[in-house]
């Protein structure tokens, strides 16, 4: 007799847990589909017979956000890849989306990811990427590692796309603080940059702390104030008095905000978007932000996520 396996559409799931934290990691894009602490989601997640909506904590290689035009220029050579955002004619989140990735290590409160980006049309060079996610009582941590195997120096940029959870409800109840100065603003049609703005006497200014209300946001944040250890913090505090908090080390000196206001009606502003960014939007056209690996060189960046009581 022929049995039929249904394969959830994230692929193979990964547990991992310690104490009452846990978090499930997917082979497709090898993201992490969902972190808890006891019942209260920490991060938003897709239910298990769900494909990843939005790029639900997916890792974001070799570039963050949006590319204008899927073209660049690098060394003196013109490129162009494949528009994966076509109304806006934009090229969106690098090439690892729906990618298989394979766990090289796997414990009971860690797990990492790997997968190899090889030479393609438009991004002729070679990656190894690996993104390290473990659990403790103090909370999520992950870092990604990425070397350029190939014999040529490339650009890259990385992020993740992690949705803080307001717990129950929308976050329209809940209280952002978000220790940025300055806002990237972007143009309406095709959310390219098109400047900067400080965030003091504006919608978007969260320093101290305020309710999000009806506030459509889909931007990047930078001047972002740090502590004593160099980390900025995130923090969404829900109706139920908890607090999701999302941390990026000087790594990332971006942090996009996302109210998921385009995502299917039923999962709209029912997580945050908070994204920790090694460069901005466009980066691979405008080259702000942009690293150059050289051949054999690698980099590493770390965030992390935990629940607090207030």
């Amino acid at each position: 007799m022929n049995i039929a396996m249904t394969i959830p559409p994230s692929g193979e799931q990964f547990e991992i847990a310690a104490g009452e934290h846990r978090a499930t990691i997917v082979e497709v894009g090898g993201g992490i589909r969902a972190y808890s602490v006891g019942d209260r989601p920490v991060l938003h997640p897709y239910e298990l017979d769900a494909m990843c909506d939005g790029a639900h904590g997916a890792p974001l290689v070799p570039w963050p956000n949006r590319l204008a035009d899927g073209r660049y220029t690098f060394a003196g050579t013109d490129y162009q890849v494949a528009l994966t955002e076509p109304a806006k004619h934009n090229a969106i989140h690098g090439f690892l989306l729906w990618r298989p990735w394979r766990a090289v290590a796997h414990s009971s409160d860690r797990v990492t990811m790997i997968t190899r980006l090889h030479p393609r049309k438009g991004y002729p060079f070679a990656l190894d990427v690996q993104v390290h996610y473990s659990l403790s009582d103090a909370g999520l941590t992950v870092r990604t590692s990425t070397t350029n195997i190939g014999d040529t120096a490339c650009p890259y940029g990385c992020g993740q796309h992690p949705y803080l959870s307001p717990g129950t409800g929308l976050i329209d109840e809940c209280t952002l603080e978000l220790p940025a100065a300055t806002r990237i603003v972007t143009d309406a049609e095709r959310q390219l940059p098109t400047g900067t703005a400080s965030v003091a006497g504006t919608p978007f200014d969260f320093r101290a702390g305020r309710q999000i209300a009806d506030l459509e946001v889909d931007s990047a944040f930078a001047d972002l104030a740090r502590d004593d250890e160099g980390l900025a913090w995130v923090r969404l505090t829900g109706s139920d008095g908890r607090t999701a908090e999302l941390w990026v080390d000087e790594r990332y000196p971006i942090v996009e905000i996302f109210t998921a206001d385009t995502l299917a009606p039923e999962r709209r502003r029912r997580g945050l978007g908070a994204e920790p960014m090694t460069c901005p939007p466009n980066a691979f056209q405008t080259g702000e932000g942009l690293l150059r690996l050289e051949p054999g060189e690698s980099v590493s960046t770390t965030w992390g996520a935990r629940l607090q009581v207030s």
